[in-house]
């Protein structure tokens, strides 16, 4: 006898609308200056497996882009928020990008690694990208807030997404939406590891 499917395979704005928004609830950390970027590194890469993703100052003008502005690492406890148009693509942040021992997760991962290699070349390794990895447990889905809705049950604010990314000090709310984008794919990630694949 077939056992029912884990998950359903899609879902609908309304349904994700109505279901409860989920939020990181640990320590947010500002990178702005370079003599802060060494420490945050260093207990970055000293995690099971992190949480990432980019934030770029959106444009409302055709042919006008911005570089990449904003970099999201996050443990399960901690996120650092590393400003890149304050500060630069270090050594340190690279070693972690490229280091191939360290599980990165995040969702369309291709995209965000093509825009800080904009800012400088490096070859990352270690990446688990969630738009890849659901179809495995029969989800279409490839939005985060989707996937968050199907694996987790809670949606993922999105109402920060075109905020300034480039603003002299980012809201409250702007750190947190940037901190929880890139935390809830270790959540995402690890509750989907919980659950047998139900496709090869």
């Amino acid at each position: 006898m077939a056992t029912a499917a884990p998950f359903i395979a899609k879902i609908d704005n309304e349904q994700t609308a109505q279901l409860p928004a989920i939020e990181f609830a640990g320590e947010i950390h500002v990178i702005d200056r370079e003599e802060q970027i060494e420490e945050a590194c260093r207990y970055l890469a000293s995690q099971p497996c992190i949480g990432f993703d980019t934030e770029t100052r959106p444009s409302f003008k055709v042919g006008v882009s911005y570089r990449v502005s904003l970099l999201q690492l996050s443990s399960e406890k901690r996120c650092y928020l590393f400003r890149l148009n304050r500060i630069p693509l270090s050594k340190a942040i690279l070693r972690l990008l490229e280091n191939p021992k360290l599980p990165k997760i995040g969702a369309d991962v291709a995209g965000d690694l093509r825009s800080l290699s904009q800012l400088r070349h490096f070859r990352p390794a270690g990446f688990i990208d969630l738009q890849q990895e659901v179809g495995a447990w029969g989800i279409e889905e490839k939005s985060l807030r989707k996937m968050s809705a199907i694996v987790l049950g809670q949606r993922v604010s999105k109402a920060q997404r075109l905020s300034n990314w480039e603003s002299t000090a980012l809201t409250g709310k702007q750190q947190l939406y940037a901190a929880t984008d890139a935390w809830v794919c270790i959540r995402i990630f690890q509750r989907l590891q919980q659950i047998p694949k139900t496709a090869n």
